[in-house]
């Protein structure tokens, strides 16, 4: 199976945009073997790293395959 490379990021609301807050780093980046890119995207956000109280409509979920 394939190895993907995984960085999550969590955008501001616009508020905090506003007062100057800029992306977050949640989690990566972070090595994962799956079957394709999806698979890999789903693994890391539904994975036990992934804090709880995360709102999924502001995460940026970045994956890249990673070669030899």
């Amino acid at each position: 199976m394939p190895v993907f490379e995984i960085v999550i990021v969590e955008r501001p609301t616009k508020k905090q945009a506003e007062d100057g807050a800029i992306e977050r780093l949640v989690l990566g980046p972070k090595a994962v073997v799956a079957k394709d890119g999806q698979a890999a995207a789903i693994g890391a956000v539904m994975g036990e790293d992934m804090p709880k109280d995360l709102d999924l409509t502001r995460v940026d979920v970045m994956i890249r395959p990673f070669s030899a």
